[in-house]
Formats: structure tokens, sequence, C-alpha cells
């Protein structure tokens, strides 16, 4: 199989102990993690980097950031979450933050269903059977994923957006000039000028979008570093062109998933309790909250943050995002 970006070779692969210690290295004289402790686990392809908060006993709450955030999107709804009693795990996606591949021989794959089966040998990894699962842009699409494949493995779905499921298939059809163009960026990234640009210019793009998708929302520059540092992942930019040139079709996925591929091209139904959330201010591309009301057939509730709440709604509205997971986690 053509890999058509390229195999991004495994560098730098040190002690597990000081991957966390050089993540925060890179941010030096800056505004330190907002999860002062991380924790390394092998699961399945990866070695995944991740925060653990909350009581040992609690209940299992797993939170799955996008693209370009962090873990960090979590830092205040994992706090409150885990004064509520849930025991709240945060992973870095494959290409963020201290997660690594194990070998240098393994695609630097970036497609949807990759991305849910990371999620569920993290969980294997840390003998969760069942959690209550949630996230936003890349992270709420895995969710969504996760609660479709895997309904046994998710108690309950907290999905930013809603139903972000996709397929190749679908996304050939064109769509109207003004939802086009606020997909720019990804084709931009079809291109090799785009992938040289975002290599070379990585934190000024990833922090243009920051503010594009969520206009109303003054964040500093030390807020923003301590994301930037998770994007200094020697695979980011391989996993970020991947996963927009495969959705357009011009970058082959792996056989193994194809199996799983062909499920979700079928935009099969979210069957468990589930609480959908959308901000009032969000200038990212996302559905109306109409369009994906009927994807989902299990207990249900919907919630529209108002007062300027953009696309990174968990960081944005931290209270809002940790009182969805207990109202879904109610549902179940």
């Amino acid at each position: 199989m053509k890999d058509p970006i390229g195999r991004r070779r495994f560098l730098g692969m040190t002690a597990l102990s000081l991957a966390a210690t050089q993540l925060g290295a890179l941010g030096a004289g800056k505004t330190p993690p907002r999860f002062p402790t991380l924790k390394q686990i092998k699961a399945g392809l990866l070695d995944i980097g991740y925060a653990d908060v909350g009581p040992d006993n609690g209940k299992p709450v797993i939170l799955l950031h996008g693209w370009p955030y962090d873990i960090n999107s979590f830092a205040d709804a994992s706090s409150l979450l885990a004064a509520k009693g849930y025991r709240v795990y945060v992973p870095f996606l494959r290409g963020y933050g201290t997660t690594r591949f194990l070998s240098d021989q393994t695609v630097r794959n970036g497609q949807q269903s990759a991305l849910a089966v990371d999620a569920i040998a993290f969980m294997d990894a840390l003998q969760i059977k069942q959690a209550v699962i949630g996230g936003f842009d890349w992270g709420a699409r895995t969710a969504d994923i996760v609660a479709v494949l895997y309904p046994e493995r998710c108690k309950a779905l907290i999905s930013v957006s809603g139903y972000l499921v996709g397929s190749q298939q679908a996304n050939k059809a064109p769509l109207p000039p003004a939802a086009e163009l606020q997909w720019w960026y990804q084709y931009y990234f079809a291109t090799e000028r785009g992938r040289a640009g975002y290599a070379a210019n990585t934190d000024a793009f990833n922090k243009l979008i920051w503010q594009t998708a969520s206009p109303r929302w003054s964040f500093d520059d030390a807020t923003f570093e301590t994301s930037a540092r998770s994007f200094r992942n020697p695979d980011h930019v391989a996993i970020v062109i991947h996963n927009y040139r495969w959705r357009l079709g011009i970058a082959e996925g792996e056989k193994q998933y194809d199996e799983l591929e062909q499920k979700l091209a079928a935009f099969p139904t979210v069957t468990v309790p589930t609480v959908t959330l959308e901000g009032d201010a969000n200038g990212a591309p996302h559905p109306p909250p109409a369009a994906y009301r009927n994807r989902f057939s299990g207990p249900y509730a919907h919630h529209t943050i108002s007062v300027g709440i953009g696309h990174n709604l968990p960081q944005e509205a931290p209270k809002a995002f940790a009182d969805a997971v207990v109202e879904a986690d109610g549902l179940a």
C-alpha cells in the first residue's frame, strides 16, 4: 500500500518518566501544565500519555480532545468531576503530547476508526470494561464511533456538536460555497504546500484556528502555550495531514480498518444514553442540532451553551461540560 505522506520516523524514544518531563521542558518559562502529573501506558500500537484524576474507586470517565487542542481542554472539567467522585482519564491522541508509536514502522494513520481502536486499546490496558465517554472535535467523533461500534464499552456519551461519524464516500458530495469556505484548511492540507506550511508554522496555524473556531473566547498566550507543547510531538504533522487527506479520499487508510469503516459508512444509530452540546458562538464547521437528533435512539438530551461559547466547549464552559457528564451518567 502506498503511503502518500510518508512514514514519520520514530524519534527520541526515552524512558516513560522522561517523556513527561520533556513535554514540560518544551514550554520552560511558561505557564506549567494544567495537569501537573502525567502517566504512560502501552496500549495497542501506542505508548499513551494521559492524565488521571479522581478517587481510585470512582466511576470511570474518559475524555477525548480534538485538533488543534489537547488534554488541557478538560483540566477544569476533570477537577469538577473528580470532586463529584468520578475517576477521569484524559489521554493524548496519537500525534499529541507524550503519546508515541511503539514502532517506527507503524503507518502514521489519522483515519477515524484508527483513533477509536486506540481508545478501546487504552481502556483494555487500564482494564476499564465500561466508561462514560465524552469529547469534542476529533474526540467527539472518536467517542461517537466507540458508542456505535462498541456500545458495551460506552455507558453513556457526551458529544459536542453531536453526531460526527463520517465516510469517504459521503465526503465526496460538494457543499454550498459558504460551507466549503469553512473547510479551507482541509483543502490546504491536501497540498504539499499545505503540509509544509503546517510543519513550518504549527503554532501560528493552530492559534489562528483557536481564534476563528472560538471568536469570543479571550484566551491568553500562556493558555495557548500550555496546549501548544503537545503539538511538538514528532508524529503530529503526519497524523493531522493524514486525517484530513483521508477524509477527502486522497490518502489511503489501512486494510485492517476496512470492516470498521464499512460499518461507519452506514451511519449507525447511537443507542447508548447521550447528551449532546453546542456552543452558541462555535465558529468551526458543525451541523445544526436538528440535523443529528434522529441519530440517537436511546435516552437523549441536548443543550446549547450560551454567552459566547465556541468550539473548545469543555475549556470555555467547563461546568456545563461537567454537568453534561453527570447528566449522561444519570440517563444510563
